[in-house]
């Protein structure tokens, strides 16, 4: 699939970007912290990410796969780091000196936001908690996400996706049903729970610089995976919460909708919701089952899942007999909603995925041009901007010590000197 440049994709070119001017310190990695810190650059905000010298971002040794250099050799650069720390500004310090910690404390002065996922209570110890930075800058959005919270009997446990996926309920409900094959609980295929995470951290942090800009005040934000990942539970938990039913593992199946299924065709899989009366017709027509269109067990929404068994059977027989892309003409002609189940290739070799410009290409030093996922987010006055590639360890260090702390050039060779930087 070709890739758009960044600057072909990046919306109204010239134009001020939304977060324009705004500065983001962010000692988060991994997942969660990284994609807020990521979205917030996509925005127009100055990045910059603080990472441990010599080995960085954990996730930077993720891999494979790597970034591939202009040979097609791996470089340094893994693909999950690559995947949510592109726009951002590099710097290697140690915390565990007092001068790395100082240099942090300084630079936390001169910035808008500051973005952590440390373990409860780390921070404060370094003394760059919320408590210390903020009477040196009362303006300071400080975002602390954790799996747990701030408070609570769990807040000092370590939180991992998969792990908040079970705990918060979702893996109950994801994997095919008890007493079908294969019917077991099942991990999302994404970490979903971190990328969400990443969002509410965005929301969060705009309706803070929003709440700043009346107020001149800045404030924390405790942001918990556990709490991120019930609330996205939504209708799920709702349906729960009025009826006192326990939701159940259904499959592909929606639990209040039917036809709604991936259903076998003879080369692949398609997927199909019937959200109504007349588009159940309208399926039955252009499948050429009318017969189920008569039938009193499926006259009704209700009725259709209350036998579902019965008429997934009857439609699975129907479809298997012919390919996926005839089902998909006859089923876009009749206004039913359907999809071929795609893999990943598919996803950007799909000509409105190209159309749509989401995948991009960034120049990288190690790995030339380098593609990434474009952001779903367009503006029509406020552009995204990619403004640079995922950087590499510690690669604006002097940089950002030199121009936001107004640092000399030798004593950045001192703190180099001295391991610190």
């Amino acid at each position: 699939m070709a890739e758009a440049s960044a600057n072909d994709n990046s919306q109204c070119t010239g134009a001020t970007a939304a977060l324009e001017g705004i500065r983001v310190l962010d000692l988060s990695r991994v997942l969660a912290g990284p994609v807020c810190g990521q979205i917030l650059a996509d925005l127009g905000a100055d990045v910059i990410k603080v990472e441990r010298p010599r080995s960085g971002d954990d996730s930077r040794a993720w891999g494979p796969p790597f970034a591939k250099d202009k040979n097609g050799e791996p470089t340094s650069e893994s693909a999950f780091y690559c995947a949510c720390n592109r726009g951002k500004r590099s710097i290697t310090v140690d915390l565990n000196k007092p001068e790395g910690r100082e240099l942090v404390a300084g630079i936390a002065a001169k910035s808008d936001v500051l973005i952590e996922n440390y373990k409860v209570g780390t921070l404060e110890r370094y003394g760059l908690g919320y408590s210390r930075l903020s009477r040196t800058n009362p303006k300071l959005i400080y975002c602390s996400i954790t799996g747990f919270g701030q408070t609570g009997p769990y807040r000092a446990r370590p939180g991992y996706d998969t792990i908040i996926q079970a705990m918060g309920g979702l893996m109950s409900v994801t994997g095919q049903q008890d007493g079908t094959p294969g019917g077991s609980p099942v991990r999302v295929g994404i970490a979903v729970t971190d990328f969400m995470t990443g969002l509410y951290a965005t929301i969060a942090i705009q309706a803070a610089l929003a709440y700043r800009s009346t107020t001149g005040l800045g404030q924390q934000i405790d942001l918990a995976l556990l709490d991120v990942q019930i609330s996205a539970l939504s209708n799920v938990a709702m349906n729960y919460l009025v009826s006192g039913d326990v939701p159940t593992r259904r499959g592909n199946r929606l639990p209040s909708v039917y036809p709604s299924d991936a259903f076998r065709c003879e080369d692949g899989y398609l997927m199909i919701i019937v959200g109504n009366d007349d588009q159940f017709k309208r399926f039955c027509a252009a499948a050429g089952v009318d017969a189920l269109m008569e039938d009193a067990r499926f006259g009704t929404n209700e009725l259709r899942v209350k036998n579902a068994d019965v008429l997934g059977a009857d439609i699975s027989e129907v479809l298997l007999a012919r390919p996926v892309a005839h089902w998909m003409t006859v089923f876009e002609e009749a206004d039913v909603p359907c999809s071929a189940i795609n893999d990943i290739a598919q996803v950007f070799d799909d000509p409105h995925v190209r159309a749509r410009k989401m995948l991009i290409s960034l120049d990288h030093p190690l790995a030339g041009s380098m593609p990434n996922i474009a952001s779903p987010m367009r503006f029509s006055r406020s552009p995204v901007q990619y403004r640079r590639a995922p950087p590499t360890l510690g690669e604006h260090t002097a940089e950002v010590l030199e121009v936001v702390l107004g640092l000399s050039q030798q004593e950045v060779s001192s703190l180099a000197a001295k391991a610190v930087i």
